[in-house]
Parts: structure tokens; sequence; C-alpha cells
């Protein structure tokens, strides 16, 4: 029996296939300084190949233009900015942006190096792996001998064939969901950076709040000898000084929690926003670009057609009659070329939505990630307040780690 060959408008991977296919570290290599010269240079590394290579933020910047080149129907992640917009830098150090970048750049890579079609291309693996001294001249190199992505690809000119005949609606309600998700995400992300700085700020006042005590049992003050009472404040602030121990503890976990919520959460929310973006970014390119360039050269057609047609009305030189209908032809031509890629972008948009939907599980590994985040960070600061707690008993109050009222019932 012979088996139904599926269709190569149907994108079938999983998630965790996608996820498998590469996963890329890059760390920050420490500044290069010179007489005038200051720059930043990360490594880079790929598991899928097993090596590491040294790039530098213009690197980077020539490999997403010649990807966009050659895959000007897909989505292609947006880089980082090289510097920070002005204004940005008053609300952030450079060490911020530029550890901020590293990671944005980390992005970037993994999405590429993770989707179905880069990352079986010569690109990809050109910049993951050369270790040459001008990475750039190869990456130019590379791109020239490959072209763009209708002229390699054996279903561009059949891309029509394949194609739903609601494509169009398909599209446009794609569309307006993945724009939804990712407006609801971004809101998402925002909560949780909030949440993760809350924490470091926390750790901060915490570490603080345990000093302060330190310094306070650390006084050696003489206690005056009052007739009324005896002071118990000499016991006292000796047993302030050791409680700082446990709030400088408090202020370790505090910290840790804020380094998984941005690790875990934030970042992996910053992934799935980078890769909407994306998209959304490609539809615009598909509107603005393929679609504007198609009706452009309709429109000069049918100029064309109406001067052929005065020609023929109007007796006119021979010579200007045979450049016009070449000139015509040449147009039909140039239009039938720019139907194929409409229609080859059409194709490109349908694998490009499957692959979205096909990231959407992650959010739920993002949610879990950040409910597994609290259940551990409040766990981890119980245990340490609780001691805390034993050790105020012996301190403070009635003996039930309380302090006695500070007015009359």
């Amino acid at each position: 029996m012979q088996t139904v060959q599926e269709s190569p408008l149907n994108l079938s991977l999983t998630l965790a296939e996608l996820l498998k296919k590469d996963t890329i570290k890059v760390e920050l290599i420490p500044e290069k300084k010179g007489l005038f010269l200051k720059h930043v240079e990360y490594q880079v590394t790929s598991e899928r190949f097993t090596v590491s290579v040294y790039r530098r933020y213009n690197d980077f910047d020539v490999f997403h233009e010649l990807l966009l080149q050659r895959y000007a129907y897909r989505v292609v992640p947006a880089l980082p900015p090289k510097r920070a917009l002005k204004g940005v830098l008053t609300s952030m150090s450079e060490r911020e942006f530029i550890e901020g970048r590293r990671r944005a750049l980390g992005r970037f890579l993994n999405l590429v190096a993770r989707h179905p079609v880069f990352s079986e291309d010569e690109l990809v693996k050109t910049f993951l792996t050369f270790s040459g001294s001008d990475v750039q001249t190869k990456l130019r190199d590379a791109c020239k001998k490959l072209g763009d992505e209708f002229m390699t690809c054996k279903y561009a000119t059949q891309a029509k064939d394949y194609l739903p005949a609601d494509i169009q609606s398909q599209f446009s309600s794609s569309r307006e969901l993945i724009k939804n998700i990712h407006n609801s995400f971004q809101k998402l992300r925002d909560r949780a950076e909030r949440m993760a700085e809350r924490s470091k700020g926390n750790a901060t006042d915490l570490l603080m709040f345990g000093k302060e005590l330190s310094s306070l049992g650390s006084d050696e003050s003489p206690v005056p000898n009052l007739a009324s009472c005896k002071s118990p404040w000499t016991a006292l602030r000796r047993s302030f000084k050791g409680l700082s121990v446990e709030f400088s503890l408090l202020s370790e976990k505090a910290a840790q929690q804020g380094r998984r919520e941005e690790d875990d959460v934030v970042e992996k929310l910053n992934l799935f926003l980078d890769l909407l973006q994306s998209y959304r970014d490609l539809c615009e390119r598909h509107e603005k670009g393929v679609l504007h360039e198609h009706q452009r050269a309709l429109q000069k057609y049918g100029v064309m057609k109406r001067q052929m047609l005065s020609a023929t009305v109007q007796p006119k030189e021979q010579v200007s009659v045979e450049q016009l209908e070449s000139r015509i032809v040449q147009q039909e031509n140039a239009i039938q070329a720019m139907e194929l890629r409409n229609y080859f972008s059409l194709f490109c948009l349908h694998q490009e939505s499957q692959l979205i939907f096909t990231y959407l599980p992650i959010t739920s590994y993002i949610l879990g990630a950040f409910v597994n985040s609290q259940v551990q960070g409040h766990k981890e600061m119980g245990e340490v307040w609780q001691d805390l707690h034993s050790k105020l008993k012996s301190l403070l109050g009635d003996g039930n780690g309380q302090s006695p009222p500070l007015s009359p019932k």
C-alpha cells in the first residue's frame, strides 16, 4: 500500500524536539582594553556542535542582517541595541545594560538554533563553529553562495498548490490571537520583573537590618545603674548581635529567590516574548514588503497598459511602441515573480504560525517554574524564620516569642 505523503506545509515537530535541537550559552569575556579601544567580547558555546567561539556585537549584527536577507519570510528574532538609548543609563548602570544585552543575545541564538529551518542552514553553522579571524567575511561569502530562501527552496514556485483556500482568514485569526497572547505575557513579564526586584530589595533590607542589630550589640557604652530598676539592656544587646546571623542568612535566601525568579521565570518569559515579537515583525514585513511591492507593480502595469492602449489609438513612432511592449512584458514577468513570492511568503507564514503554536505549551513550564520558585523560597526562608523565632523565645516577652503589650488593653 502507498503511504500518503504529508504536505510540506505542515510542521510536525513537538516543543521537546525543538528545545532538543541545541542549547547555546553566551558568556561575557572580561573587557579588553588598549590605548584607545575598549570592547565587549562573548564566548558562544553550542551543545550541538560541542564547540566554543568568540564573537563581538558587530559579528552578531552582520549575522542578523544576513539572516534577514536570506529568510525574509521567517521569524528572525530582533537583536538587542548595541548601545543604551539616551536616558536609559540614568536608571541602570552600564554593567546592568551589558548583562541585559548578553542575556538577549543568548535568547536570540537559542531561538535561531532551534528553528526547524535555520538550524540546518550553513549561515547558522558558520556563526556557531567558525573560529577564524574574520567571521563576517565568511558569513557574507556563505550568504552570496546561498541566496535567499525563495531561490533555494524546492517548494517556492509550487507554494500556492499547498495553501488552504482560507489562508488569508487563517492568517488574520492567528495574527490577532498571537497579538493578544503577546500583550498579556508582556504584562505578566513586567509583574515577574517587579517581584524579582522586590526579592533583591528584600535581601538588601534584611542584610541591613541584621547589620544594625549587630552594631547595636557591639555598642560597649556603659549602662547607668538606676536605683529604681535593674536594666536588662546589657544582656539584650549581646543577644541582638547573635540574631544578625539569621538575618544574614535570610538576606542570602531572599537574594537566591530573586535570582531564581529572574533566571527561571523572567528570562524564560523574555524568550517567549522575543519569539512572539518576531512573529509580529514578520507579519508587518509581509504586509509592508511583499504585498506592498505587489500592489505597486500592478499599478505600474496598469499605467503601462493604458499607455499602450493610447499608443494604438493615436499613431506613434514604431520604436516607442515596441519599447513600451517590451517594458510591459518585463513588468508582466516581474508581477508573476512577485505573485510567486507572495504565495511563498504566505506558505512560510503558515509554517511560522505553526511554530508559534508549537511553542505555546512552554507557558505552562514557565508558570510551573514560577510556582516552584515561590514554594522553594518560602520554605527556605520559613525555616530560617522559625529558627529565629525559637531564639527570640528566650529574649522577649512572655516566653512565647511575643513582645509585651506597649499599652494596656
